[in-house]
């Protein structure tokens, strides 16, 4: 007697993984282990700098927690409150791990403050030159180019020279230097977007001149804007360095990696190097690793330039 067996039913096929552009985005940017590296070393240093108040052994600038005796410890030494300074001290005793962290701070809102702000003002002139044209192109961009011909630097020195010290007037002083950049990316660009066939429907529809700018034409010009401003805010926390360490930039009640680097500039020569040397290396740290970020996001985004 024969027995027949059921065949099993066919498991059902998997469906078709959907390639969507940000997966494809991750995917290639991924590509890059430096790249992603970079991301991570930054997003570490970013978590550091919004930590800090938790993280750090003390608060470098809190006079109460400060001794003088305790200066220019070398790196490693016990302090009297029973912990231990792992990166040495600076002249005023201040913990150089803390202030690295409490640097980190102002560094960073200084760089993404200036770059923010800097961007919203060069892509609203930039759009307004590409659209408008005639005139209007031609005054904008009159202004990029006497803008661009002055080194940044120089230019930032002469406006802090005026205005003095504090974080609100390295922050303006970076704006007036860096919007230029955006302005001139975002002009490029969006002459070439405007002639698009999306653009005349917009014109077609009557639609109102803001909202082709803001909302059909922007859009599209994103991807070289945010190279640009990836770079940028690498190139404001360097500028902002150098403005501290030149004596014009935050004042010492709220210094940054640039300012702890110049107060150990003296010590040097002695042997004290952990008091700008670590500091340095925490600001090299910084902007490498978004510039490694900025690069791999040139090549994705811009695949003609992919080395």
């Amino acid at each position: 007697m024969s027995t027949t067996t059921a065949n099993p039913a066919p498991a059902a096929a998997k469906a078709p993984r959907v390639e969507t552009p940000f997966r494809r985005f991750v995917s290639e940017f991924c590509e890059s282990k430096l790249a992603l590296g970079g991301l991570i070393v930054f997003a570490f240093i970013a978590l550091i700098a919004i930590l800090a108040p938790l993280l750090a052994p003390q608060n470098p600038y809190d006079l109460a927690q400060l001794d003088i005796m305790d200066g220019r410890l070398p790196p490693g030494s016990e302090a009297g409150a029973g912990f231990t300074y792992w990166l040495g001290t600076d002249d005023q005793g201040r913990d150089m791990l803390s202030g690295i962290m409490y640097g980190l701070r102002i560094s960073l809102m200084v760089g993404a403050g200036s770059a923010i702000i800097a961007c919203a003002v060069g892509v609203t002139l930039g759009l307004v030159a590409a659209y408008g044209g005639g005139r209007t192109d031609t005054l904008i961009m009159r202004l990029v180019d006497l803008q661009l011909s002055f080194p940044s630097i120089l230019a930032a020195l002469m406006i802090l020279a005026f205005l003095g010290k504090g974080i609100m007037n390295v922050v303006l002083a970076l704006v007036i230097v860096e919007w230029a950049y955006y302005a001139r990316t975002i002009r490029g660009t969006a002459l070439v977007e405007r002639r698009r066939e999306y653009i005349e429907a917009a014109h077609c529809l009557a639609l109102p001149t803001h909202r082709v700018i803001f909302r059909h034409l922007l859009p599209n010009c994103l991807p070289p804007l945010i190279v640009v401003a990836t770079m940028q805010v690498a190139r404001a926390i360097a500028l902002e360095a150098t403005l501290s360490y030149l004596g014009l930039g935050v004042p010492i009640t709220e210094p940054s990696l640039g300012l702890l680097i110049s107060n150990g500039y003296e010590y040097m020569l002695s042997g004290k190097y952990w008091i700008s040397f670590y500091p340095g290396i925490a600001l090299l740290v910084t902007i490498v690793s978004i510039n490694l970020v900025g690069d791999q996001l040139r090549d994705v985004l811009n695949p003609r330039l992919k080395k």
